[in-house]
């Protein structure tokens, strides 16, 4: 068991106070979300998948095993911006907003597991 408090949320979903701090990890900013309804504290790009990853899973839940193993592989070399978001998971909630309509098969369920994994 782990001491972070991770979890992941549609950035479409209205913001609230036991969110913590929201962090956005994608390359694309979300459709039609306006950046004061997103209420972000940050904006990771840099620990989005791969454009050429992101392709080729292009949401096809069957894909998304594989594509936990790659983008895990990807997030190894961010383990500073990793480690910084793990360290403030362990103070207070850290929730992860994603756009992608499959609430299971997205890129911030897996940052959430690395988070929690260490």
């Amino acid at each position: 068991m782990t001491d972070e408090d991770v979890r992941a949320k549609r950035v479409y979903e209205p913001a609230a106070p036991d969110d913590g701090y929201r962090v956005l990890i994608d390359h694309i900013w979300p459709r039609g979300v306006s950046r004061e309804h997103a209420k972000l504290d940050e904006r990771a790009r840099q620990l989005a998948p791969s454009d050429e990853l992101r392709e080729w899973f292009n949401h096809i839940p069957k894909r998304f095993p594989e594509f936990r193993k790659r983008y895990r592989a990807e997030l190894k070399s961010q383990s500073k911006e990793l480690d910084a978001l793990r360290a403030r998971a362990r103070k207070g909630r850290v929730t992860i907003v994603y756009a992608a309509r499959d609430q299971e098969h997205n890129n911030a369920v897996v940052v959430a597991e690395a988070l929690r994994d260490g």
